[in-house]
């Protein structure tokens, strides 16, 4: 008896949580796909019920703001694709501003939430792993971190969900990828609000994202690396000043 407590007592604790939150993932992708939810999460069906959406909106103002702050976050918490077409839908049901914030808002927050559980669940995993490689990578994401997540949601190539993601696995602060998350979003989501206002006259997703526009904030993007090579230049002047 006292030969089986010590053995249990020797064996690593079951990681009960990670496991939980890992299934709740699973199950809800798996729900999202066997319910083909995906076809509530298109262009075409927005269009179709487009004047139901509105006369809600209208009739029950709070009740629809809340709703899709809440559909946004969830979509967004578990990497669901669609944020583009959530973000026209806030903008056609509320306005380019009124429905910039509201994005806002709902896609930070599930991002946010997106973000700590790739933390908690694989971060500590990939870093047993490989953390002999990623050690200067992380410290050198560590340091521009804001700048650097500005960036990537400045630049809508890059796919929302996989920057939630990969951020989960880095060392970045959450106070700082909230911050970059929010700010850097802004841009992107207002175009996208624009046009889903503009319904009734696009046909096309494509017609908003044109290459002028993904070139547009390509170079926002780029000078958000600004503060970062700003450093960089003070730093190495710095360093010869001293000599």
């Amino acid at each position: 008896m006292n030969m089986v407590a010590t053995t249990a007592a020797r064996s690593p604790s079951w990681p009960v949580g990670k496991l939980v939150l890992g299934l709740l993932v699973v199950a809800a992708i798996a729900v999202y796909h066997a319910f083909d939810l995906g076809q509530y999460l298109s262009f075409e069906f927005l269009k179709t019920h487009r004047e139901r959406f509105l006369a809600y909106a209208h009739a029950h103002y709070a009740m629809a703001v809340a709703a899709f702050i809440l559909l946004y976050c969830v979509t967004a918490a578990f990497s669901v694709p669609g944020d583009i077409f959530l973000t026209m839908v806030g903008g056609f049901l509320f306005g380019p501003l009124l429905g910039t914030l509201y994005v806002n808002i709902g896609a930070t927050a599930g991002a946010t939430l997106a973000f700590l559980a790739a933390r908690y669940l694989l971060r500590d995993w990939v870093e047993s792993r490989h953390g002999d490689r990623l050690g200067s990578i992380q410290e050198g994401f560590k340091q521009n971190a804001f700048s650097y997540l500005v960036t990537l949601r400045l630049i809508p190539a890059i796919p929302f969900v996989l920057v939630n993601l990969v951020s989960g696995l880095t060392r970045i602060e959450v106070g700082t990828f909230v911050s970059a998350t929010s700010l850097g979003m802004i841009p992107a989501s207002f175009v996208f609000a624009y046009a889903g206002r503009q319904l009734g006259m696009i046909n096309s997703v494509r017609e908003i994202a044109s290459l002028p526009v993904l070139l547009a904030f390509t170079l926002l993007g780029l000078l958000a690396l600004t503060p970062a090579l700003y450093r960089r230049l003070a730093a190495g002047a710095g360093g010869r000043e001293q000599r």
